[in-house]
């Protein structure tokens, strides 16, 4: 049996998503600008990708491989995504039969669980990236809600309770009390931002683009607290940052490439017109201090390799100049996205797989070596499941 293929992966086209980036990477025209945010290669039942075979048909990868511990996806933000926390395994484990007991299609709107396990998650900058992750430090935070005087009666809940405290009290506040405390900072940030006043380091800027985005007349959206309350990080191109179970955070602007469990588990805190359950998510969110950890990546010969914890997935890059080649040997199904320049995949007794720019993926089997070679610069990502070392 061949041991590589082309792959086509699903696009998702969420309202916050580009209109070009995605369709240029798969030579794809865009005339009416619709939006697209994601492009996904795996087998989540939500987006199952296909293989093209020898005699010019494709099939679902699920025929090749039912057991894909990872999900790896290009995004691309051109709006605000919603403040998100995923659920350890366990509790997503309990929470989706829950649902399943409780009759809650998967499909509804009201569902939390879309299947049973965690997403843990690895982002990498594509371009220069802004992302809210983790609370803030006690120090930063408390130097927030002194000098934003429309949140300073925040303040003794914060000195006296903590974190925990803080973000339940947002969350549960009454509507009229949230209209009440962010629309006079809202008023006031957002002809700034329309002024081009604020820059991208400031919780004001993201504050008023999210006020702007989630407009809802007289009501506020709460999540414009977390703006505050959570650290602004910014990723330039080739950094990359992990978020495990219970770290909450909302990707703002730029393109990346993401890796993850396979699962679209998301419990929600703002920023969105989607469903939030606000004890859910309060039940798995770390209200605790963050100090975000960017990943340079680490070389291991050609390839740069960004570790995590995550028992379901490893990323890796290299780049590869024209004429240059490299050898894998794939002891798991292994996934390749090709981002720039022209890449010969081949493997003994196999027709070479060529990928560009239209057909920018690949699945290699395990148990057959491959070589690949460049023709052009070519920036590549390899996703596979790490192999666990015994001891």
């Amino acid at each position: 049996m061949a041991g590589i293929f082309h792959l086509k992966g699903t696009v998702k086209h969420y309202d916050w998503g580009g209109t070009s980036f995605i369709p240029e990477l798969l030579d794809q025209p865009n005339e009416t600008h619709k939006p697209f945010a994601e492009y996904w290669m795996g087998i989540h039942p939500q987006g199952i990708s296909t293989i093209d075979i020898p005699d010019g048909g494709c099939r679902p990868l699920t025929q090749w491989t039912e057991n894909l511990s990872y999900l790896l996806k290009v995004l691309d933000v051109k709006d605000m995504l919603s403040i998100q926390v995923h659920p350890s395994k366990k509790e997503a484990e309990k929470g989706f039969a829950a649902e399943n007991v409780a009759g809650v299609p998967l499909d509804s709107p009201n569902r939390n669980y879309k299947d049973d396990n965690h997403k843990p998650e690895l982002m990498l900058a594509l371009s220069d990236f802004w992302l809210l992750h983790g609370f803030k430090p006690v120090e930063e935070l408390l130097d927030t809600l002194i000098h934003i005087s429309e949140l300073q009666d925040l303040l003794p809940i914060f000195n006296t309770q903590g974190y925990a405290a803080l973000y339940r009290h947002i969350m549960e506040m009454p509507q009229e009390e949230v209209n009440g405390i962010l629309k006079p900072l809202v008023q006031k940030i957002v002809p700034l931002y329309n002024q081009g006043k604020l820059k991208k380091g400031e919780e004001d800027y993201w504050a008023a683009k999210a006020a702007i985005t989630f407009d809802k007349g007289e009501n506020i959206d709460r999540g414009i607290f977390s703006v505050y309350l959570f650290n602004i990080v910014h990723l330039k191109k080739g950094e990359a940052i992990f978020q495990d179970a219970g770290v909450p955070h909302a990707y703002l602007e730029g393109q990346n490439v993401e890796i993850m469990a396979n699962s679209d588990n998301v419990l929600r805190g703002g920023l969105t017109s989607k469903h939030i359950d606000v004890q859910e998510l309060l039940t798995h969110t770390k209200c605790e201090a963050t100090w975000p950890d960017i990943l340079e990546g680490v070389t291991v010969g050609k390839e740069k390799l960004y570790k995590t914890p995550a028992p379901d997935f490893e990323l890796s890059s290299f780049e590869l100049d024209k004429g240059e080649s490299i050898g894998l040997n794939p002891v798991s199904t292994e996934i390749l996205l090709l981002l720039n320049g022209e890449l010969h995949v081949n493997a003994a007794d196999n027709e070479p797989v060529i990928l560009k720019r239209g057909k920018v993926s690949a699945v290699l089997l395990p148990g057959q070596a491959v070589t690949l070679r460049a023709d052009g610069h070519c920036l590549v990502f390899r996703a596979k499941t790490p192999i666990p070392i015994s001891g």
